[in-house]
């Protein structure tokens, strides 16, 4: 499947523009997006095994939660199998997806204090198919372009870090998002790309998770951002990574991507190719087993990973003389190194008809760190989604998603200590849980809106150790909106299309 392919699709299952690739807006905001399209090359495999369920519509381009991804992302076939809902296809190996995500949210109840806010993304990719356009069997070129705007509900009024919009992040800017080349080998078992990629929209990625708005959920469960430097949507650096096929159903993948903090600066425009200010790298791996509606009737992933970040990062509770950050005010000392590892699944349970896509899928993920200084210990998260509703509805979804946060000692520790600055002795919550339920409207095979509603349980007040209350807990009422214009304007097919 094509890269760029990948990104398209995911852009229906959970609004991908973005990826998620998380913004920071990304990182400790992610906005991961991916954010509208998410094309995700997760589900990468030989293309005989491909038939029916795609690369997650997460590859690139956004978490969103676009109409598109949202069908692919179960395998729904309204489209050709070779192509992403939403592609314009010129018939001579170029193709091009354009799309647009919008997510909005209020929180009548909770927070610092209440209020609305409005975060968005525009997505243009373009897919090269280099055997068609120039004989290079098994090649591909990728090319991604987004504009982030808007704002951030969580930054600007509920307080916690962790965004109720995955779109928001990453710099609200227009930039080249995507650069690559991929290879396929040995009939499709080997699968490499490199170039200026991010490591969001290749590892711990899946079409499911941006069917949600949740950043806590989508484009990736959000503690490999607290935690490491894992490139996130839509900040490009160099790097690549390979996919081996050892069977048709199980695969390795390993992955290497620059870690550099100039490109997450918010006038990046992603045309700086130097490594001027790179840290070091991250390294992602996954080892996983997983099936599609072409050689499974209940179609599963199954994967245990981790990564290795051999780059710079800032102690969360010491300054470079050795202090208290808090409390001096001066720079955090600089540390080097952190690792985590994971288990995650995705299984279909019920598929009331055997020759069609509809059905329950149930998921789940578990993290921690191994190694380094980290602000949390460990991540869980458990969730369903149903596609298929009511008569006369088979594109349209049902989910909730339910996670929760562990603080690290070391984080709790600097909200202890601003608070005994002040005189004051509470209680400070260990744990953060966010959740939502949401439904996916496919309104037109161009139109996707998916309202939702979110709970957050003790919202973190990590970015304010010296409130001297917690914060409440916050009700949110949200909605996403995906466009997949090529559709729109009648060049492109989407979920329903003639």
């Amino acid at each position: 499947m094509k890269g760029v392919t990948a990104v398209w699709a995911m852009l229906g299952l959970g609004a991908a523009l973005g990826t998620q690739a998380h913004a920071q807006g990304a990182a400790p905001e992610p906005g991961l997006a991916p954010p509208a399209i998410v094309v995700a090359p997760a589900a990468r495999r030989p293309a005989v095994r491909r038939v029916v369920r795609r690369p997650p519509s997460r590859r690139i381009f956004g978490n969103d939660g676009s109409a598109a991804a949202a069908a692919d992302v179960l395998g729904q076939s309204a489209t050709p199998p070779t192509l992403p809902p939403g592609t314009f296809d010129l018939g001579n190996g170029l193709t091009f997806l354009a799309n647009y995500t919008g997510q909005a949210a209020g929180n009548p109840v909770g927070g610092i204090r209440q209020g609305t806010a409005y975060a968005g993304q525009l997505f243009f990719g373009i897919d090269a198919d280099l055997n068609r356009l120039a004989g290079i069997a098994g090649g591909s070129v990728h090319v991604a372009v987004t504009n982030r705007h808007g704002r951030s509900l969580s930054q600007d009024l509920i307080g916690n870090n962790t965004s109720v919009q995955e779109i928001y992040g990453g710099g609200q800017t227009t930039r080249l998002t995507l650069l690559s080349y991929q290879q396929k080998l040995f009939d499709n078992r080997l699968d490499i790309e490199v170039g200026r990629l991010v490591a969001n929209i290749a590892f711990l990625n899946s079409p499911i998770y941006c069917n949600f708005q949740t950043n806590s959920a989508c484009g990736n469960p959000t503690f490999v951002f607290k935690t490491s430097n894992f490139t996130f949507w839509p900040v490009a650096s160099w790097g690549g990574h390979a996919k081996a096929w050892l069977t048709d159903k199980v695969f390795f993948h390993v992955g290497a991507y620059e870690v550099n903090p100039l490109h997450q600066q918010p006038g990046d425009n992603g045309l700086d190719f130097s490594t001027k200010g790179a840290t070091g790298a991250i390294l992602p791996f996954e080892l996983g087993y997983s099936t599609t509606f072409a050689n499974d009737t209940l179609p599963r992933n199954y994967g245990i990973g981790g990564w290795v970040d051999r780059s710079d990062y800032a102690d969360p509770v010491r300054d470079v003389a050795g202090g208290r950050a808090v409390l001096t005010g001066l720079d955090p000392r600089t540390r080097f190194g952190r690792s985590g590892v994971y288990a995650r699944f995705d299984q279909m349970v019920w598929r009331p008809d055997p020759t069609a896509i509809q059905g329950l899928t149930l998921f789940g993920v578990a993290m921690t760190g191994t190694g380094g200084r980290l602000v949390e210990d460990y991540f869980l998260e458990i969730g369903a989604l149903q596609t298929g509703t009511f008569a006369g509805r088979p594109y349209d979804t049902v989910g909730f998603v339910i996670n929760t946060q562990k603080f690290s000692p070391l984080a709790l520790s600097n909200i202890y200590a601003a608070q005994a600055s002040l005189g004051i002795d509470r209680k400070i919550p260990e744990h953060q849980i966010m959740m939502e339920l949401n439904y996916g409207l496919q309104v037109s095979p161009a139109i996707r809106l998916t309202p939702n509603l979110q709970y957050i349980v003790n919202p973190d007040q990590t970015r304010f150790p010296f409130r001297t209350k917690n914060i409440p807990d916050a009700f949110v009422v949200g909605a996403k909106l995906s466009v997949d214009l090529f559709t729109l304007a009648g060049l492109g097919r989407g979920p329903g299309s003639p």
